[in-house]
């Protein structure tokens, strides 16, 4: 009964990471939000042990800075840090897209295609729109094969979050859409060189993505994130 107890916890606590996280990619929670556990906990009817614990582990991915004697908050990167994060993932998405070309199986295929439309069908909606887009990225990542290359793009995808909150400028949609588009195509035909250029170009476009408004109270934010994962 204890391991059963225990696995609960555990569960609950990656509900939590998952909610979190998904918020400050979202930018619903944008860098520099503080993190107070007692505010979270309340918002998803957890303990504040599960909260730390959540926010620990966000603390390693590089999403939030753990202030001793002060509490955790949203990471607030550098302009010179978000460069260096772009220019690590053009280094390894350059790798997933030489691995991916011309290799990809028609269920892999089908399910980008769809990840595609997903993100055609949302374009109005803004916050599931830029979700979708990073989650692109970690899908072609997770195709490779290759458990280095998805952990790490895994986290600079979510990272290149903060980057676009802080930095970034108003962008269209639709943009990403076409270009994931022709991406694929390019993927399908085996002509790594194209692809790899449009990879290059894609990234450029992405750190001009828009962001979306600031919230004040982090229970209102964490609503409809505690919600998903079964919460509050």
């Amino acid at each position: 009964m204890a391991k059963k107890a225990s696995d609960a916890g555990g569960g609950r606590s990656q509900a939590v990471h998952r909610a979190l996280k998904r918020a400050i990619i979202d930018q619903a929670l944008t860098p520099g939000s503080k993190l107070p556990e007692d505010s979270i906990g309340e918002r998803m009817g957890v303990s504040r042990t599960l909260v730390r614990e959540a926010l620990v582990r966000l603390s390693q991915e590089g999403l939030v800075e753990l202030r001793p004697n002060k509490g955790a908050v949203v990471a607030r990167p550098s302009l010179e840090e978000g460069r260096d994060l772009f220019l690590t993932r053009m280094a390894l998405e350059r790798l997933v897209v030489e691995t991916l070309s011309g290799n990809l199986t028609p269920d892999q295929i089908d399910a980008l295609s769809a990840h595609i439309e997903a993100e055609n069908a949302s374009r109005a909606q803004h916050a599931t729109s830029i979700r979708l887009a990073g989650e692109f990225h970690t899908l072609l990542a997770q195709m490779t094969n290759n458990s280095s290359l998805i952990r790490y793009v895994n986290e600079l995808v979510a990272r290149s979050s903060l980057i676009l909150a802080l930095y970034g400028r108003p962008h269209s949609s639709e943009c990403a859409v076409s270009e994931h588009r022709d991406l694929l195509d390019r993927l399908i035909a085996g002509d790594t060189a194209e692809a790899v250029a449009l990879m290059s170009h894609h990234l450029d476009s992405i750190t001009i993505r828009a962001v979306l408004p600031k919230e004040d109270d982090i229970r209102d934010v964490l609503s409809a994130y505690a919600s998903a994962e079964g919460l509050g």
